[in-house]
């Protein structure tokens, strides 16, 4: 059977005297623009929602709660989804770096279309393009981290874990500073300032393009240039076809999310059938592509909870939660400042475990196992508070809860992004990326779905069979580990 090629990391000498916490000095740029750039997008996206559905008189556009949910999680679903045309972008024409630069130039014009253009229009606008920059700063920004290691470093994961101190970083400053300035000024100033934020990350990570590895700006699988126009013909066909569905009302805001689930499906099965039935591949990498599989399918299960922080959480925190603090009522969107808050202090906690354990730490199917497990249980806890009134439950409540949704991130989500890498094909390195973000898509747009069926008078039903069917197919994972690692093939 033939052998995976061998992947080194950078192709440059490794960098030698001053490091970032012990990690490639490099991982600090990627961990600057990703830092400001989850800054402005979790600083939009803590206001967005109550945006949608607040009335005009609160500075809202007054859409009917479901249909905002819904139009959230098809948006964070997109956000996803779009990391196909980003990875895809990078491995046939321009490569990561290069990608991941413009990308964020787009992010910063989507903020500044929901800052000045009043009304839908700027909705629609700004999240278009964001969502399209998103995606092609995120599938390439991890494809960079991983570049810079040996897939067999035991740093790795530890340096994601650092990574994703950086991503956090950001998401907590993010909604604290949007949230203050919608409250005082305006849902515009808000937008505004994530604005702003993305403007630095551009500049902050202009200034070590440079010092990037080279593997960052190689593209591994050129398209021909004969096939070129082609796609544009495609791609604008493809612009084309939406634009009449939207004015058909084939498209609309209600059945959105809908869409967008059916669109990653077909997607996430088109890209598994296509990397598999390469030629590129070898027989090992064929393996490691089976084994992330099963890991697909429960990534996308832990996002489906997890990513209602945006969706049912922050109805819940407008509507349920006592948000009195010292006499005075903090922004809705503070409450997602929390769970930053924690990746912060834990994140380096659990970098650490991963180093000291080494080669002895659990391997990737356990872990995530153990965080769609734990996230189920984080679910069951709203039981406790279940049926009460407005304002009912304690802030203390959702600060617990929202530490378990944490414990179970950074079980499964650096974790995830390290074996996307880990597990990928050389031809097919930052597409495999957007394959792991396809998972994440499919759980964001069911997020969206899913809070179409929650309310107040049910909410014991919709947290207690979400949670245990999140922890039932933890526990599926968890029987199936040793069957996945064997099919990983000496990758843990």
């Amino acid at each position: 059977m033939s052998s995976a090629p061998t992947r080194t990391g950078p192709q440059q000498p490794p960098e030698k005297g001053r490091t970032f916490f012990g990690q490639p000095r490099s991982l600090a740029n990627i961990f600057g623009v990703e830092m400001w750039e989850r800054f402005s997008f979790y600083g939009m996206q803590g206001i967005l929602l109550i945006y949608l559905y607040y009335t005009a008189a609160q500075g809202g556009l007054g859409i009917d709660q479901p249909t905002a949910a819904g139009v959230v999680g098809a948006y964070g679903g997109a956000v996803y989804l779009s990391t196909i045309l980003g990875a895809w972008l990078a491995d046939r024409v321009f490569g990561s770096e290069r990608v991941l630069f413009w990308s964020a130039v787009v992010i910063m014009a989507g903020h500044l279309a929901l800052a000045l253009i009043p009304g839908v229009g700027g909705v629609i606008a700004g999240l278009l393009f964001v969502a399209l920059g998103s995606g092609g700063l995120k599938a390439n920004a991890t494809r960079i981290v991983g570049s810079l290691y040996d897939e067999h470093d035991s740093r790795r994961d530890a340096g994601f874990s650092i990574f994703y101190l950086g991503i956090n970083l950001g998401a907590f400053f993010g909604p604290l500073l949007t949230g203050l300035l919608q409250t005082t000024l305006g849902f515009h100033w808000g937008f505004g300032l994530a604005a702003v934020g993305m403007a630095i990350g551009l500049i902050q990570y202009s200034f070590g393009r440079k010092r990037l590895p080279d593997e960052a700006r190689e593209v591994p699988n050129p398209l021909p240039a004969s096939r070129r126009p082609l796609l544009i013909v495609i791609a604008l066909v493809a612009v084309a076809v939406v634009v009449v569905l939207v004015l058909a009302h084939v498209i609309t805001a209600q059945n959105l999310a809908l869409i967008v689930i059916g669109l990653v499906i077909i997607a996430a099965i088109a890209y598994f059938v296509v990397i598999l039935s390469s030629k590129l591949l070898s027989g090992v990498e064929r393996s490691r592509i089976f084994a992330f599989i099963p890991l697909f399918i429960t990534n996308a299960a832990f996002w489906t909870l997890y990513q209602q922080q945006f969706t049912v959480v922050t109805i819940y925190s407008d509507e349920r939660l006592d948000r009195n603090l010292f006499g005075w009522e903090f922004p809705v969107s503070w409450v997602q400042s929390i769970n930053p808050i924690f990746i912060i202090i834990l994140s380096g906690v659990f970098a650490a475990i991963w180093t000291k354990w080494g080669d002895k730490q659990p391997s990737t199917p356990l872990k995530f196992a153990a965080g769609t497990v734990v996230m189920g249980l984080a679910f069951l806890l709203f039981l406790f508070w279940a049926g009460g009134g407005k304002n009912s439950t304690p802030l203390l409540a959702m600060v617990g809860i929202l530490l378990v949704f944490t414990i179970a991130e950074l079980l499964i989500s650096p974790v995830g992004l390290s074996a996307s890498t880990k597990l990928a094909p050389h031809a097919f390195e930052a597409q495999m990326v957007a394959l792991y973000f396809l998972s994440v898509a499919l759980g964001t747009a069911m997020a969206g779905q899913l809070a179409k069926l929650y309310s107040p008078a049910t909410e014991g039903i919709y947290f207690g069979i979400i949670g245990a069917v999140a922890i039932a197919i933890g526990v599926v994972l968890g029987l199936m580990s040793p069957w996945v690692l064997k099919l990983m093939r000496g990758v843990r």
